[in-house]
């Protein structure tokens, strides 16, 4: 359905279908997970690029491309995203070099 919501296709009937279904679900306790803006966590993140970014203090979810989803403490599916990272984080992680 959310393949379908993007490209504009859930409409009248579907949407209605759509609607009843996502309320069902929430009910049963079904979560989305991945935000743009929230921080990342392997745990419940996949991350699938990467960028430098002075915007962020942390290693952030700058786009989510799939939305994942759990129920209560279980992952369901984790949502696919970009991430975006201070630029300093990924220097400062880098072994120091030795002279030769």
């Amino acid at each position: 359905m959310d393949r379908a919501r993007e490209h504009g296709e859930v409409t009248g009937g579907l949407k209605a279908v759509a609607d009843v279904l996502e309320n069902h679900l929430a009910g049963l306790g079904l979560e989305t997970v991945g935000m743009p803006g929230e921080p990342f966590d392997p745990t419940r993140h996949e991350a699938v690029t990467h960028e430098l970014s002075d915007t962020v203090e942390q290693p952030t979810c700058a786009t989510v491309l799939r939305r994942g989803y759990r129920i209560g403490d279980q992952l369901l599916r984790p949502a696919q995203v970009s991430v975006a990272e201070p630029p300093d984080r990924e220097t400062s992680q880098q072994p120091p070099s030795h002279p030769a």
